[in-house]
């Protein structure tokens, strides 16, 4: 049974996800803090965790930042602002996906699902014959879940490292923010939110000089084009 652990300081919230989530299977466990969320994972295991943002002691990124450096565990965010840069601040230090509340419960145990059974596949993969890709001075190691820049390994979340790895194997292909969208998070009618737009920000800023392997295609979605660093 998918274990769930609710992060959240409003208890009407944390009791409504607990009541949606146990109905559909799930085991819950409820906490009202960041700093209680970050105590319990070092003790226990969860397959995902819903985090509320902006709460006393420890807010939600600061917890999930702490979480991420000790445990591989998925986190999806709850906010109430839904701001670019709270966004894009979530995403950098490890946030899988976000719903802003309001929220349906439904939807939520739907993205719930989907994110779970995507992390678990991503876990259980085993490393094929393609296990590195090269191009150029960018390596990226599969089963390792690494990238190398000239050598030195550079650190990716997760969403990252998946987002880049769909590209590279589509290499010289335009792939759109819907295919992109479906493939790295595996949503089909979620609606547009420009998520891809801000992880594909915070990915190309950690390529550095091979930042323009990846192309912004007007209109249409990105693609992974070899450009050596000397060009242009």
């Amino acid at each position: 049974m998918p274990r769930i652990l609710v992060v959240d300081d409003e208890p009407d919230i944390c009791q409504l996800i607990r009541r949606y989530a146990e109905h559909d299977g799930y085991e819950t466990v409820g906490v009202s803090d960041g700093t209680e969320a970050v105590e319990i994972c070092r003790k226990k295991d969860f397959d995902i965790i819903i985090m509320d943002a902006m709460m006393p002691e420890m807010d939600g990124f600061t917890a999930t930042r702490k979480i991420r450096e000790e445990k591989d565990i998925p986190v999806l965010m709850l906010t109430a602002r839904g701001t670019e840069y709270d966004k894009l601040y979530g995403f950098e230090v490890g946030v899988d996906d976000y719903v802003t509340k309001p929220f349906s419960p439904r939807e939520l145990l739907a993205r719930i699902k989907v994110i779970i059974t995507r992390h678990n596949k991503n876990t259980d993969a085993p490393a094929g014959k393609d296990a590195m890709l090269e191009f150029d001075g960018l390596k990226i190691d599969i089963p390792g879940h690494t990238l190398y820049l000239d050598g030195v390994e550079t650190e990716l979340t997760a969403k990252e490292f998946d987002l880049l790895l769909y590209l590279a194997k589509h290499k010289g292909m335009v792939m759109s923010r819907d295919q992109i969208l479906n493939a790295v998070w595996g949503y089909d009618s979620f609606g547009y939110d420009r998520t891809v737009d801000w992880q594909m920000k915070l990915l190309r800023g950690k390529l550095g000089a091979y930042r323009d392997m990846i192309q912004t295609i007007r209109g249409v979605g990105y693609k992974f084009e070899i450009k050596r660093k000397s060009e242009g």
